[in-house]
């Protein structure tokens, strides 16, 4: 079963409470880094999801760093995937901590509502994460199951670009009708400091903890809601 439209909810992230709360979570992660150890990069995986290969793996082979996140969701893959589909800058935004993000210049709106015209993601389509940075690309669309993005194009090597990245999302179904959903992000980069400063673990992977963490739950929430 498809997730359907969802109106009259307040977008996620939206207000100075939601705001403080994730700045306050950033500034403690970033705090704790030295005592979190790996333990952040695998959030919520079960089994051996943090060391399946998953589609999207290939576009950056030998990663500086990547992390594996999982969350289960009381709804069928049909019913997350419309989620996911439309994700990105000027489209469904991220779910996450719109007020926060958009202090940034993001200009992000997050929709409580699934839009039709966002629902067809293609292989070489630009989804913006911020209105002045540079796009990333749909490498791959397995609907309902995986959709992928990389932050430069697959034939472009690392030591090209100064860095590269995977932003991967797949949806797999569960036992009693529900789904897992994991994002992973795979990180490459060279040893110039603007390429570490844009690419390396320290202080990306903090901050990408806490949005990713707070986007993935509101996922299974709407998708929970629209199943």
């Amino acid at each position: 079963m498809g997730a359907g439209p969802r109106r009259g909810s307040r977008p996620p992230g939206v207000g100075v409470v939601p705001a403080l709360e994730g700045a306050g979570l950033i500034a403690l992660h970033l705090a704790a880094t030295p005592l979190v150890g790996d333990g952040r990069l695998r959030w919520g995986t079960v089994g051996t999801e943090a060391t399946d290969e998953l589609p999207g793996d290939a576009l950056v082979p030998e990663p500086k760093w990547s992390y594996t996140l999982g969350v289960g969701v009381a709804a069928p893959p049909e019913a997350v995937w419309p989620w996911i589909a439309q994700i990105g800058q000027g489209r469904g935004g991220f779910y996450s901590y719109q007020t926060l993000e958009n202090l940034i210049g993001c200009r992000i709106v997050n929709t409580t509502e699934v839009l039709p015209e966002h629902q067809h993601p293609a292989v070489g389509q630009e989804i913006r994460l911020h209105p002045d940075a540079p796009p990333m690309r749909v490498a791959v669309v397995d609907p309902p199951h995986a959709l992928v993005l990389a932050g430069a194009p697959a034939d472009l090597a690392a030591e090209e670009s100064g860095g590269a990245v995977t932003w991967q999302f797949v949806v797999r179904a569960d036992a009693g009708g529900g789904s897992r959903l994991l994002t992973r992000g795979r990180y490459d980069h060279t040893s110039d400091w603007r390429a570490r400063l844009g690419f390396g673990r320290f202080p990306l992977e903090a901050i990408v903890f806490v949005m990713s963490r707070r986007m993935m739950l509101e996922i299974a929430r709407l998708a929970e809601g629209g199943a």
